[in-house]
């Protein structure tokens, strides 16, 4: 039961997401895009603005057909095949710290991210779940 809880609940927290980048994507709450300060900047040049758009919607798309196919698997899979989905979650979420997290620190460090400090904010709370993901996946109740 535990591995369908942590699922459902990062399903719910990433669809979340997907609704802010779909229709609210200036918002500064659940992770849109209004954090930085390019987002704004963007607007005086529709070219610009327009691609940056593009490329939000396409990350909220991406994000919808997994969590679809993550819905998917809490309905319909066993709990071993939950249990390695939440592995292959943790090894991928693992990624952000690759090109994502040096990225967004130092646009945190010039000052093109506000609030400041977002990026330590989203850096921990991307390493707890992770944690999580793990941690479920090894209980596995």
């Amino acid at each position: 039961m535990m591995l369908k809880i942590v699922l459902l609940a990062f399903i719910l927290l990433e669809f979340s997401n997907v609704v802010a980048l779909y229709f609210f994507p200036g918002s500064k709450r659940a992770n849109a895009v209004g954090i930085f300060s390019a987002w704004e900047k963007s607007k005086q040049f529709p070219e610009i603005h327009d691609l940056m758009r593009y490329l939000v919607y396409w990350v909220a798309g991406a994000k919808l057909i997994f969590l679809f196919l993550l819905g998917l698997i809490v309905t319909f899979a066993d709990l071993n095949l939950q249990r390695w989905s939440l592995m292959a979650l943790g090894l991928a979420t693992l990624t952000f710290y690759w090109r994502m997290f040096p990225l967004v620190r130092k646009m945190d460090h010039d000052g093109q991210i506000h609030p400041n400090n977002y990026s330590l904010v989203l850096g921990g709370m991307i390493l707890a779940m992770i944690v999580l993901f793990f941690a479920a996946a090894l209980i596995g109740i």
